[in-house]
């Protein structure tokens, strides 16, 4: 088990074993609601701890890379299954530990499950083609190789179904893994574990360190042993550990941060494109790297939209996440909730029109938790900082245009490139959005946030270093090419 009898302390999990760090400390996770409880306490890992379990996944990778596609697939399966038997004890921990309502929460844990199970049927699909060749007694093809070693660096915003969408694949296709999730989030990484140690996988084929990311994330970087390295998070520390491998000749991915726009065109049915906002900027509170950021407005229904928009916003609820009737839960921890203020104050500093929230919400039950109200900016130009960074929270800036084409030059006047939605009935400037956005994700008549797990996702511009993840692109991070010539 990974908990201490003494308390709730969740250990290191490294060559099928659950090992306590080196360092003999550990780290708290707290509730978000409610800074006073203690979620549990996780190891505070040492480099000698990394290096063990790449050592142990290094070791595993040999005979894991030797099992057919199936029965890594089987594997995956059964850990799928236990997974959804402990759907709500997953749900509630991070619920706990991230601040998400518990319908968000088992949502997630649900969509953990339903990529495993795909992954478990790619163990089955080609991994190569057959190439004609110019010699007519040669056969030539291509198959598959996995890299080796993967790790898996995780945030705190998705902490069950980011974890499985980088886990699933880098196994299904015969990598080891060795996972760094966020210290905020990493006793629920810890029971996502357990799913894969009571699934019996073989030892040391998935091995959990927990710690800081100066020195286990960065080690993760800088390992010679490990060959690929998936990483979500912050632009700054994502273009750090991509330079760390670039050095090194190890394969990364990063995903990346978004500034993500909204369109909404005169002719576009305002209901729906309210409703998609509001979900899209606040669900989760607004801690989605897809979440809406800019709200992009034709004049000419500019005021019918914000009445709109500001009569639903007000019917939020905001409150611990495990009650029920509660839309939106606080902010992650401390320092994301001062972030959030410091970018209402950026927007009243630059000539902002703050129109709804900004502060925190008042009562008792409020004071000891990271909450934050739904925030609404108006008269905000493209040159605002708070138009052109990630905010990462509940907060939308209203733009307002005299045209779509207008719309469609301000949604690209930002560094990022991640996901984009336009509202609209009319076919030419859905067929515009399409063709000229840069992004990574185009929604139509759809909210910002969002992909299906069977499809590519993934940014451009600064938003990522232009791999993708999810659905069979995942092959193209996770494996290598062999080109095979065969002659008889």
């Amino acid at each position: 088990m990974t908990v201490s009898t003494k308390s709730n302390i969740y250990s290191n999990f490294v060559g099928g074993k659950w090992v306590e760090s080196s360092s003999g400390d550990v780290l708290r996770s707290i509730n978000p609601a409610n800074k006073n409880e203690t979620v549990g306490y996780v190891q505070d890992s040492t480099k000698e701890d990394l290096n063990a379990a790449v050592a142990s996944a290094k070791e595993a990778q040999y005979q894991w890379k030797k099992l057919s596609g199936s029965e890594r697939g089987q594997y995956l399966y059964n850990v799928a299954n236990i997974m959804e038997k402990r759907l709500n004890e997953i749900a509630e921990c991070a619920t706990r530990e991230m601040g998400k309502t518990l319908a968000e929460t088992k949502g997630e844990t649900l969509r953990g499950v339903a990529i495993l199970r795909y992954y478990a049927g790619e163990g089955m699909r080609k991994v190569g083609d057959v190439i004609p060749s110019t010699d007519q007694e040669a056969l030539m093809f291509t198959t598959r190789a996995p890299l080796g070693v993967v790790g898996v660096i995780t945030p705190w915003n998705f902490p069950i179904a980011i974890p499985i969408w980088k886990i699933a694949p880098a196994l299904i296709y015969g990598n080891t893994v060795v996972i760094k999730p966020a210290t905020d989030t990493a006793v629920t990484c810890a029971k996502i574990l357990e799913c894969f140690e009571e699934a019996g996988l073989p030892e040391g084929v998935i091995n959990l360190v927990t710690g800081a990311g100066s020195i286990i994330g960065q080690g993760i970087a800088d390992h010679p042993d490990i060959n690929g390295i998936t990483f979500t998070g912050s632009n700054n520390i994502g273009k750090q550990i991509g330079k760390s491998a670039l050095q090194r000749g190890a394969k990364y991915q990063l995903e990346m941060g978004g500034k993500n726009p909204v369109i909404v065109a005169a002719d576009a049915d305002l209901d729906l494109a309210i409703e998609a906002t509001i979900s899209g900027a606040f669900r989760s509170t607004g801690q989605k790297c897809t979440a809406t950021s800019r709200v992009i407005v034709e004049s000419t229904i500019y005021d019918t939209f914000k009445e709109k928009l500001l009569a639903e916003v007000k019917k939020i609820t905001i409150g611990n996440g495990l009650k029920d009737g509660i839309w939106m839960g606080p902010c992650s921890n401390e320092s994301q909730l001062q972030t959030v203020l410091s970018y209402v104050k950026k927007g009243l500093d630059e000539g902002g029109s703050l129109i709804f929230g900004g502060e925190k919400p008042k009562g008792s039950e409020y004071d000891n938790g990271f909450y934050v109200q739904p925030t609404i900016f108006e008269d905000v130009t493209s040159q605002m900082t708070i138009a052109q960074e990630e905010v990462f929270g509940p907060f939308i800036a209203l733009i307002k245009v005299d045209s779509v084409q207008e719309g469609l030059d301000i949604a690209n006047d930002v560094q990022y490139g991640l996901s984009a939605s336009i509202f609209t009935t009319n076919i030419g400037h859905m067929l515009s959005f399409i063709n000229e956005m840069d992004a990574g994700l185009i929604r139509i008549n759809a909210e910002s946030a969002g992909v299906e797990l069977q499809a590519p996702f993934g940014g451009m511009k600064q938003s990522s270093s232009h791999s993708r993840e999810q659905g069979e692109a995942a092959k193209d991070f996770f494996t290598s090419i062999k080109t095979v010539f065969v002659k008889g």
